[in-house]
């Protein structure tokens, strides 16, 4: 998968963890709010390969 497709994945997946968040405070569910912690986290990881990989490019596209 390229750099755009895992920062989507990224941010989709940290949207969807906040959102599972929000719905465990207000129902008071601990597994859920863990669940989007856990995903949000997740998000926040493949936005970081993302990041990673377009780096990695551009250094190679200098060389």
């Amino acid at each position: 998968m390229g750099s755009t497709g895992d920062k989507i994945k990224g941010t989709a997946n940290e949207a969807a963890g906040k959102i599972k968040q929000g719905v465990g405070e207000a129902t008071d569910n601990e597994r859920m709010k863990g669940e989007g912690k856990a995903q949000e986290v997740k998000g926040e990881g493949q936005q970081l390969k993302g990041d990673l990989k377009d780096a990695v490019k551009k250094g190679v596209d200098k060389a």
